[in-house]
């Protein structure tokens, strides 16, 4: 039904799902900024430090698997709400761990399962209300994404300052819970036939049907087997190492070339605005030009901005750097989903994406330990940036690849 008899519903759900992907990669993508304080106070390497970020990207997007069937099945709101409640016990339990093992349990394994439900949500929901404007409906929910990092970063930064990480962490856990709220009241599992304006879905649209679990899960399985979803997931993997080696350890990367913390806290920032720009830019662009090339597009320039990295050395260039990658970056965030419903159909879209996420959970766990690793072995983080981003190329070759396939 239309809000007010005027605006299509689909818009609603949207902005709950800005909210969603505000809240997740808001704080999973101000592990950065915790970093410094969390290796002073346990006193452990880089790499091991790292550990608690790649255990949390693991289980953000493995845990989506059983996630996304059970979102198909329960409906997006009640899916929510427990998710809601996993993430900030996870946060307050992380603000009271007394050691890191500790801390990678519960910032890692449990805020990363809360964080996980809110992820399905957030990107799998709106291809249900959208088909020709699914371009630019998914920018506009995934740039929550980039509007937390613009908001959150800087924010825990100076909590830091203030009042220490951990008493940081319990704050924003409390913000968490104030946005999450409004978001559990506005989301919907999908329109109904006659609630969709005229010329949305071309083939028009009908309610979805929850087929008994098997058949369900058969027809994931198939999907998971063809030639295009394996070059999709080998895609996500490789691209979207050059994101995680990039967020965890840029801030930390700016300290070594001699500038402060809060020059490298505000280049993810800038990341993140510079994402939202690419996110309805971009994503309202390949509704016309293309989701596939488009997609493929971004992550190549990622990859490149990536192996131009080592050579930037003053403030300026970084945030120049943080300026192209993040419109890249929000391009190809923009079209997770969309991608994924242009090659596999909406069908058990929740299951098919956090299946095909549990690339960027492989990737979110072994990429920022490597770098750690490597920066801990030779002192620079030059090999891991060249690496990440001759990776993001052959990536994007790869989604060029599951294009034709699914053709």
């Amino acid at each position: 039904m239309s809000l007010a008899g005027r605006v299509y519903y689909g818009w609603v759900v949207v902005a709950a799902c800005f909210l969603g992907s505000f809240v997740v990669f808001g704080l999973s993508y101000s592990f950065g900024v915790f970093f410094e304080p969390i290796l002073a106070e346990f006193g452990r390497s880089r790499g091991v430090t790292s550990v608690a970020f790649g255990v949390q990207s693991l289980m953000l997007y493995l845990g989506a698997v059983g996630i996304g069937v059970l979102v198909d099945r329960y409906g997006t709101r009640r899916m929510l709400a427990a998710g809601a409640v996993v993430l900030v016990f996870g946060l307050l339990a992380t603000s009271r761990a007394q050691s890191l093992l500790v801390l990678v349990f519960t910032y890692g394994i449990v805020t990363g399962l809360g964080m996980s439900v809110l992820f399905v949500v957030s990107y799998a929901t709106v291809p249900r209300w959208f088909d020709r404007r699914q371009g630019l409906a998914g920018g506009l929910a995934s740039a929550g994404l980039g509007m937390g990092m613009v908001v959150v970063a800087p924010a825990a930064d100076a909590l830091i300052v203030r009042v220490g990480w951990r008493s940081a962490l319990s704050i924003l856990a409390a913000g968490a819970v104030a946005l999450l709220a409004v978001a559990i009241v506005a989301v919907r599992d999908e329109p109904a036939p006659a609630q969709v304006p005229a010329r949305e879905f071309d083939r028009g649209v009908r309610a979805s049907e929850r087929p008994p679990l098997r058949d369900q899960l058969a027809a994931v399985r198939a999907i998971a087997g063809s030639p295009a979803f394996l070059a999709q997931f080998v895609g996500w993997l490789l691209i979207y190492t050059t994101l995680y080696v990039v967020l965890s350890h840029l801030v930390v990367h700016a300290v070594d070339l001699g500038l402060s913390r809060t020059v490298g806290a505000s280049a993810v920032a800038l990341i993140g605005g510079a994402s939202v720009v690419g996110r309805v830019a971009i994503g309202h662009a390949a509704d016309r030009i293309g989701r596939v090339s488009t997609f493929a597009a971004c992550s190549a320039v990622m990859g490149g901005a990536a192996i131009a990295l080592p050579a930037l050395d003053t403030a300026a260039a970084l945030f120049a750097f943080a300026g192209v990658y993040g419109l890249a970056y929000g391009g190809n965030g923009a079209l997770l989903a969309p991608l994924t419903a242009d090659l596999f159909g909406r069908e058990n879209i929740n299951a098919v994406f956090g299946l095909v996420s549990v690339s960027l959970g492989l990737s979110g766990l072994v990429s920022p330990y490597l770098a750690g690793a490597g920066h801990d072995a030779i002192g620079t983080y030059s090999p891991a940036f060249v690496a990440a981003g001759v990776l993001a190329l052959v990536g994007a070759g790869a989604i060029v690849a599951a294009g034709r396939f699914s053709t």
